[in-house]
C-alpha cells in the first residue's frame, strides 16, 4: 500500500510540473501576442503615411502608372506558417489553403514549423527563412525577404505575389489572403492634395516610397502572423493546462482514497494484533 502511495504522489508531482510548463508558455505566449497587436496599428500608420506620400506625388502631373496585370502564370505566394509547435493546426490548416496553387506558384515560406510540416507533405519552397521570436526582428526579417522577392522579380521567376498569414478575430483562427505585388498605384491617387516639394524625380521618389511601403506590407503581414501563431498557442496550452487540472483532480481523489485504504488496513492490522494478545 505504502508503494501505491508512493506512486500516486510522484505521479501528481509530475503533473504539477508539467502544469508549471503549460502556464509559463501560456504566460509567454500572451504577452508576445499582445506586444504584436498593439504593434500592428503602429506598422498600419506607418504605411498610411507612406500611401499618403505617395499619393501627393502621384497626383503631380496626370493619372499615376498602374499595375501590372495580376493574371499571370508567374505567380508567387508568401506564405507565414508557424515557427514552432504547441500550437494546434496552426501550420497545416495554412498550408491546406493553398494546396490548389502549388502546381503553378512559387512558394515562399516563412517559420521553421511549417517548413517541416511542409517538408512531410512533399511542399519544397523556392526561400525560407525562420520567423524572429520577437516582434524587434521582424523588419530585418522583412528586408530578407523583400531582397528574395525582388531577386525573383528580376530573374524572372515571378511576377506577382500573393500573401498568405493567419488572423485572429474573436477568438477564432482566420486564414487572410491578398495581392503584395505589383503595388497597385493607381488606388493610391487623392485628388485635390497640396504640392509637395520634391528634389528627386517623380518615377524615382515613387520608387523609393514603393519600396518603403512593400517593407510595411511585409511587416504588417509578419505582425498578424506572428501573434496570430502565439493566440493559437495560448489558446492549445489553455486545452491543455485544463486538461492537467482534470487529471489532478482524478489522482488527487485516488491520493485520498489510497490513503484511507492505509488508514482502513491499519486501523484493521492493529485490532487484529490487539485481539491476537488479549487471547494470548
Amino acid at each position: 500500500m505504502t508503494e501505491r502511495l508512493a506512486d500516486v504522489n510522484a505521479r501528481i508531482d509530475g503533473i504539477e510540473q508539467l502544469g508549471a510548463v503549460v502556464n509559463a508558455m501560456k504566460g509567454i505566449a500572451a504577452a508576445r501576442a499582445r506586444v504584436a497587436r498593439t504593434q500592428i496599428a503602429a506598422i498600419d500608420s506607418y504605411a498610411v503615411t507612406i500611401a499618403t506620400a505617395m499619393s501627393s506625388a502621384l497626383a503631380q502631373n496626370g493619372p499615376p502608372r498602374g499595375a501590372m496585370s495580376r493574371q499571370t502564370p508567374r505567380k508567387g505566394l508568401l506564405v507565414f506558417c508557424a515557427e514552432q509547435g504547441f500550437a494546434g493546426a496552426f501550420s497545416e490548416h495554412i498550408l491546406e489553403s493553398i494546396e490548389d496553387d502549388l502546381a503553378t506558384t512559387t512558394l515562399f515560406l516563412v517559420g521553421t514549423r511549417g517548413l517541416s510540416i511542409a517538408k512531410t507533405r512533399g511542399i519544397v519552397p523556392i526561400w525560407s527563412t525562420a520567423m524572429p521570436s520577437h516582434t524587434p526582428g521582424i523588419p530585418k526579417m522583412a528586408d530578407h525577404i523583400s531582397k528574395a522577392i525582388y531577386q525573383s522579380v528580376d530573374d524572372g521567376t515571378i511576377e506577382s505575389l500573393d500573401v498568405v498569414y493567419s488572423g485572429w478575430t474573436s477568438g477564432q483562427c482566420k486564414i487572410l489572403r491578398h495581392s503584395l505585388f505589383p503595388l497597385d498605384l493607381s488606388a493610391l491617387a487623392v485628388a485635390n492634395t497640396p504640392t509637395p516639394m520634391m528634389q528627386l524625380p517623380k518615377a524615382s521618389l515613387i520608387d523609393s516610397l514603393s519600396a518603403d511601403y512593400f517593407h510595411a506590407l511585409v511587416c504588417k503581414a509578419s505582425l498578424h502572423a506572428f501573434a496570430a501563431e502565439n493566440e493559437a498557442r495560448l489558446q492549445a496550452m489553455s486545452s491543455a493546462g485544463s486538461q492537467i487540472e482534470r487529471e489532478l483532480d482524478l489522482f488527487r481523489a485516488k491520493l485520498r482514497r489510497v490513503r484511507q485504504e492505509e488508514i482502513t488496513a491499519e486501523i484493521i492490522e492493529l485490532g487484529t494484533g490487539i485481539a491476537s494478545a488479549a487471547q494470548k
